[in-house]
Order: C-alpha cells, then structure tokens, then sequence
C-alpha cells in the first residue's frame, strides 16, 4: 500500500485550477496520477470507511442469545464458540461474523469475565 495523502495535500489538489493536468500534479505532489484522480472530483477531503455497507448478519436474535449465553456460562474462548456456533446452529458463520457480532453486543471477553468473577469473590 502506498503513502497516503493528507488532507491539507487533499484540499490543494481539489482547488487546482483545471488548466493544470493530473500528471502536473503528480508530479508536483510526487504521487500518483491515480490518486490525484481520486481525490481531485471528490467533495471532501476525508478517508472512506473500507468495512463494508452490507454486512453479512448470518444469526438470527435468538441464536445470537444462544452463542452469548453459551460464551457466558460455559466461558467458551472465540475459536470454541465458532465451533458449537457452526454445529448448532450456522454452519456458514464465519469467525470473524461471530467476532463482529459480540462486539456489537457489547458480550465481555473472557478476562473481563474472569475478573467480574474474582470481584464477586
């Protein structure tokens, strides 16, 4: 991957008079005519998220209880839980749709359940 542009370089390239060809400018900010292709026409000077729009949520609610309930009780580790996840009820999850989805669940790691266990005593 190559150096990225900051957003000062950004805003230069967009207000660049037209007469000024992309490979002038290239040149001159010693980057590519891609680059300056891509931020040249666009509106902002800002990064695009790279996750994608439409992730792929393969659980339903009611399994996405399951998996929590069984991470909890059983204190099942990440590649444990893809295992039971895949036998049980979604063969097509992948490990890290089941990452995704206890972070999105706000479900504690297992240090965090193991220090919420010490602290009840």
């Amino acid at each position: 991957m190559g150096a990225t542009t900051a957003p000062k370089i950004r805003a230069e390239i967009q207000s660049a008079p037209s007469s000024i060809t992309d490979s002038e400018l290239a040149r001159q900010y010693g980057i590519t005519t891609a680059t300056i292709r891509r931020w040249r026409y666009r509106d902002d000077v800002h990064d695009r998220p790279h996750t994608r729009h439409n992730l792929l949520a393969t659980l339903t609610t009611e399994q996405e209880e399951v998996l929590i309930a069984a991470r909890e009780f059983l204190r099942l580790g990440l590649d444990d839980l893809l295992v039971v996840a895949r036998e049980f009820l979604n063969a097509r999850l992948s490990r890290s749709g089941l990452h995704r989805m206890l972070k999105r669940r706000d479900v504690p790691t297992l240090a965090e359940l193991a220090r919420q266990v010490r602290r009840r005593g």
